[in-house]
């Protein structure tokens, strides 16, 4: 892939997880948890790690969670979705890279909701300084395992019918 395509697609996967995340973001869920959502925007990192690569995977990881910030508005959120971004691309890159043999992408997405609330608590008990708020933590990763399933689920028919020789061109 010549590196302006290159360019073009991860610029358009980061769009795509911007209006994803946007869209997740106006749907109410069903239950009042702060910070639980749907992570339909780590569909795009999920397919750009298996599809373009481990590094464009990461970059569109952060570039789309600072893009989605500002056009939000969400600031304050900011650096607990920027800690849940890095902790949920590594983890999914690592996955990638030493499991996908033996696992499928639900269960690489499965480690990246885990991590990514791993992150998201951690950031919190940084910024509250104290490790209280790690009560909360199971609460996450039980909504965290049934939104890893759909997004993995939802990756594989994705990447399944993605047409690599295309973007090869």
């Amino acid at each position: 892939m010549k590196k302006n395509q290159k360019i073009i697609y991860l610029s358009l996967l980061s769009a795509m997880g911007i209006i994803l995340g946007l869209f997740e973001s106006a749907i109410p869920l069903p239950v009042a948890f702060p910070g639980a959502r749907l992570g339909l925007s780590n569909m795009v990192v999920l397919i750009t790690i298996s599809v373009i690569g481990y590094k464009e995977g990461f970059i569109v990881s952060i570039f789309k969670t600072i893009l989605l910030a500002l056009v939000t508005g969400g600031i304050s959120s900011f650096f607990f979705s920027i800690g849940g971004a890095v902790f949920s691309s590594i983890s999914m890159i690592i996955a990638h890279k030493f499991l996908i043999r033996h696992i499928s992408l639900i269960g690489i997405s499965e480690i990246g909701s885990f991590f990514h609330n791993l992150g998201q608590i951690t950031v919190a008990s940084l910024i509250m300084q104290s490790t209280t708020i790690f009560v909360y933590f199971p609460v996450l990763v039980l909504l965290g395992i049934f939104t890893g399933f759909f997004v993995g689920l939802s990756s594989i028919f994705i990447v399944d019918n993605i047409n690599i020789r295309e973007l090869e061109k």
